[in-house]
Order: structure tokens, then sequence, then C-alpha cells
């Protein structure tokens, strides 16, 4: 027994206990198979072992061990710069050195004999990713520093492929791009209230916006912006490197533009709904001057303080106008083109005027207080008008031909080409920098004003006409030959006065010719001349002429410098090589025409 008068065996078996208490603890923080008494430091001190000398193989006169040995390098051909079952290479039409020979033996003068001709091999195919860069340069340089307002529906948010979309858009800006993106949100009011089962309220289409939504629209809409920067935040910084100053850009949001209210309309008083009253242009410029990128929402400020809803497309048109945006481009929810009923064409580009047309044929109106609506009356009888019950019952018409609306909105403020596009996985990038392109185009007129000749333009004609015949730069065209050929002559008037004219004739195996195109002294430098030739052009394409010609002494480079290529008289079509004047010795010119986009590319040319 202890001095305390407690036993000995008592004590170690309460230590025995409190050891025991320890190690289960232990065992229990521990993995499975683990021994609690496992030291991390040494076991992992007794494992591995450091490289040996002879493990690296090095080079013998570096010190480096990551120099390559240069006797370890043998050279072996690469197979797409020689010649199937040839020895010869891209330089094998340089001549190669040959020694003396006897003509009539064949062999060399040290009476070797003279090797058989080489047989040059075919060029090799251009691989489809150099094709495709090559053929998107022209449109990378006319994009540069231009400025495009993409419209980003709140429904693509929701969408798997949006991170793509957005990466595309990264890579527009930073192929030289000035950005504005206009984000909506109505498909994100629209899921609140239906959860909040509240029936919106609309009168003529447009919603009226109460303090209750307005409240959803602000709590919308911030979601809708964040999510855009945080995507845009991401793809930007992609492309960050060395040059960071540079390519390093950032996206901007805030109050660029001012809205106005409504009001009371036919007594309904539309409360917090508006529309944009004016863009800061200076702003934005500032913006992009840094190489940053605007983005605006569907919530806009009045000068008094008060917020109101803004229709998004109405915002992107009208700060695609402001700002003299090169282009606009209206993304769609669900994918729809136009089609030829006769010839079951894809129609990729549309005129305004046709666009006009085209509204007005499915009663479609963009009012100029930014909303849209569709007249209705009648429609319902779809006995008398079955298209329209149709069109009712499809989403995608309606919103297809709203967008076509807007687009047509954003062309009357200066816009010079609007994009409906269907955001499949690169398509964007497609529709810009290819000649396919992968939607709708929308154009202004630029033809406007070009007409058909008539018998009462002959006097006009001449008059323009005559001052290049007495200089030589044109062949005589007396004024009873013009007069009877009077309907292969078409005329560019302003203010009825003639500034230009151009003659078309056409010939057999899809052959036309390009003659007498001249612009007035007064009005050159400005278009004119390019306007007219493309008109001619898509003539020619209508009719089915694709190889169009030109016979000139003078202007040569000017229709070089506009796709013509020279060739000789032997390529003429057969009729007109019967009556070419070997005496003036005129240069011709031919240019193939393969489909609308190609004369769309040359119009990004002269019409910047």
């Amino acid at each position: 027994a202890s001095k305390d008068g407690k036993p000995v065996g008592a004590e170690q078996t309460e230590e025995q206990k409190q050891q025991q208490q320890q190690q289960q603890q232990q065992q229990q923080s521990q993995p499975p198979g683990v021994d609690p008494k496992f030291n991390d430091t040494a076991a992992i001190n007794s494992v591995g072992s450091p490289l040996n000398a002879n493990d690296v193989v090095t080079s013998g006169t570096s010190a480096s061990v990551l120099a390559i040995d240069p006797s370890a390098l043998e050279f072996v051909p690469i197979p797409s710069l020689q010649g199937s079952g040839s020895s010869s290479s891209l330089l094998n039409g340089l001549p190669a050195p040959e020694l003396e020979t006897d003509t009539d033996t064949g062999s060399s003068a040290n009476g070797d004999v003279r090797s058989p001709p080489v047989v040059e091999a075919p060029p090799p195919e251009t691989p489809a990713f150099v094709k495709m860069f090559r053929g998107s340069a022209n449109y990378i340089a006319n994009h540069r520093g231009t400025t495009a307002v993409y419209h980003i529906p709140g429904d693509l948010l929701e969408w798997d492929g949006i991170s793509d979309l957005i990466d595309d858009i990264a890579l527009t800006w930073l192929l030289g791009m000035r950005l504005v993106i206009v984000c909506g949100c109505r498909h994100q009011i629209d899921a609140r209230l239906d959860h909040r089962h509240i029936d919106p309220i609309r009168h003529s289409s447009i919603r009226v916006t109460d303090s209750d939504t307005l409240r959803i629209v602000k709590e919308e809409a911030g979601y809708v912006r964040f999510e855009i920067e945080r995507q845009l935040a991401r793809s930007l910084r992609v492309v960050k490197s060395a040059h960071e100053d540079e390519f390093s850009g950032n996206v901007v949001s805030g109050n660029f533009y001012s809205a106005q209210p409504f009001g009371v309309i036919d007594g309904v008083d539309y409360m917090y709904t508006g529309f944009p009253r004016r863009v800061e242009v200076e702003k934005i410029r500032q913006v992009h001057q840094a190489n940053d990128i605007v983005l605006l929402t569907a919530l806009g400020v009045s000068p008094s303080g008060e917020i109101f809803n803004v229709n998004s497309e109405s915002l992107a048109a009208t700060a695609a106008g402001s700002l003299g945006a090169s282009k606009i481009v209206y993304f769609t929810v669900r994918g729809m083109a136009f089609r030829n009923k006769d010839t079951s064409k894809i129609i990729q580009n549309l005129r305004v005027t046709d666009a006009r047309n085209l509204l007005q044929h499915h009663r479609v109106k963009i009012h100029a207080k930014g909303f849209a609506s569709v007249d209705d009356t009648g429609m319902d009888d779809t006995e008398a008008n079955p298209e329209a019950n149709d069109f009712l019952q499809s989403p995608a018409m309606v919103e297809t031909l709203l967008k076509t609306g807007w687009s047509v909105s954003a062309l009357d403020r200066g816009v010079k080409r609007a994009h409906i596009l269907a955001p499949a996985n690169g398509a964007l990038l497609q529709e810009l920098y290819t000649r396919d392109g992968s939607g709708t185009l929308i154009s202004r007129d630029l033809y406007e004003g070009i007409r058909p000749a008539n018998v009462n333009d002959v006097s006009g004609i001449y008059d323009l006409v005559d001052p290049l015949v007495k200089a030589g730069t044109l062949v005589p065209r007396p004024r009873d030959v013009m007069e009877r050929d009077i309907r292969s002559y078409y005329v560019y008037t302003r203010d009825n006065l003639i500034v230009a004219c151009g003659q078309l004739k056409r010939f057999e195996g899809g052959f036309a010719e390009i003659g007498c195109l001249v612009v007035s002294r007064d009005y050159r430098s400005q278009g004119r001349g390019d306007a007219i030739l493309g008109y001619l052009e898509r003539l020619c394409l209508q009719c089915g002429a694709t190889k169009v010609f030109v016979l000139s002494t003078q202007t040569m480079e000017w229709f070089v410098e506009r796709g013509f290529t020279e060739v000789n008289v032997n390529q003429l079509p057969p009729s007109r090589r019967a009556v070419y004047n070997y005496n003036r010795k005129s240069k011709i010119y031919m240019k193939h025409i393969d489909g609308d986009r190609d004369l769309d590319a040359q119009e990004l040319w002269w019409n910047r």
C-alpha cells in the first residue's frame, strides 16, 4: 500500500484506463487501416530518392539539363511539302544544275547517263483552317474599330450555351470591335410574377409597371446584369497576356441613358413603364477609349430621379442609332429563318424596304415610344386568313418579326446593318467573319435612287457620257443608238438629276457585260459608282448571269480593286468576241459572282 493508504495496483489501473481512452480517441480520428503511431514527417522523409545524373539525358556541349543534343537530331521530309513518290519539293519549279550533254546520245560529258526529267507534283491542298482564316481577314480588318450593339434576351441566361456565346462576344472585342451589350429580363420578370400568381397587366402589348412590379424589375435586372458581368469577366480574362494594359478589358455599367414615362395613353396610366430619352454618347465613347465594354439594362433613370422599366429591344435600337453603330445584333431565343416559297431558298439578306413590306404584310408596327404591336383584327378568322392563325400560334414567328421590326427601327436611326441571329455555337463569329454567315442580315437600301432608264433620260445620259467620249475614255454613243438601247441603261438620280449611269447587256452562257459606267464629276468619291456597280451586279445574279465582264482602256485599276481580274479575248462569249474591236485593244476584266453574300461582303468596304 502507498503512504496514503491506497493500493498501488489501483493507481496503475486508473492510468491504464486513461491511456486506453486516449488511444481509442486517436484511433477514431485516423482513417481506417492507419496506425495511430504513424509519424507523417518521418514517413515522407523515408521514401523517394533524388534524380541521378544518369537519369537525365543532357547535351555534351551545354550545362543545361533542358538542352537538346544536336547530334541527336536528324532531318526528315515533311509529307505536305513533298510530292507523292517523288523527291521533288516546293522548290522543284527552280531549274536544277545540269551537266553538259551529248544531244545525240543523251549522255553527259563525263560519261554519266542523264537522269529522266522530274515530274512536278501537284501543289498540296490548303488546310481548312488556313482557308478560313485567310477568308476572314477582310472581315476582321473591316470590323476593327467599329461600334456594335448586342441585344441578349434574358431567356438565354438559362441556356446551356450561354458561356460559349459570351466567349464569342469577348472574341469580337479582342478583334477590335467596340461593344455595347443590352440585356433584357422579360423572361425573369414573367417567371417571378407567375410564381407569385400575379397576372401581368398589359395594354397594346405594353406592360403596365406598378410599384410592386417595379421592385421585381429592379431585382431581376440586377441579377441579369451581374450574371452577364460574371460571364464576361471570365471571358475577358482569358485573353490576358504580357500586354495586360492593352488586352485587359472591363465591363462597365451605369446611367448611360435617361428614360421618361409613357404617361397616360387612351386612359391607361402606365406608371413606371418608360422609354429611352437620351443616350450619353460621350460617356460611352470614353469607356470605349479605355478598351472596356458597356453593359446596359432595362432600368432607365429620369433626370428627376425616377426609375422606369424600358423595353430592352427599343433601348438597343436607340443606343445603336445614337452611337452611329456599324451594326446591331439581335439574338433570338427560338431560331427561325425566312425561306422563299417558290424556290425553297433561304433568304439571308433583306433590304430595309423588303423588311418594311414584310412587317406591313403581317401587321406588325414599331411605335416611336419604343414598343411593338400586332394588329390582330380579323386574324381569328382562320377561313379567310389561314396564315394569320399560324402566325398567332407560333411564338418563333412572332419573335422573328418583332426582331425584324426593331432592326428596321435601328436602321431608320442611322445604323448600317442589323443581324437577327440564333445563338448556336459559333454562330456570331460565322455571321460576322465569314462570307456565308449564319443569320439574317437587314441593311439600308444603298441603291435608293437607282432605276431603269427611259427615253426621257437620253439627254441626261448623253450629257453625262459625252465628255468622256471626247476624251477617248468611252466609245462614241450617238443619241439615236442610245435611244434604241435605252432599256439596257440604268440611272442614279438625285432630286431628278442624273448623277450616274451604267449599261447592262446579257450574253449566252451566263455572261453579262457592264459598260458606260459614269459618275458625274460633282458626285465622285461618294460611293455612287460602287452603288450602281453593285446594283448591276445584283441584277446579273437575279437573271442567272454569274460571269460579269467589262472592257476598259483607262479605268482598269478601279475594276481590279473591286474583284475583277484580267482575261484574254478568248474568254468572252462567242457573240461578244465576234464584235471585239482589235484596233482599240480594250483590256478585258471578268468577275465571278457566287451569290448575294459575295456582294454583301463588297458593300462592307464601300459603305463603312
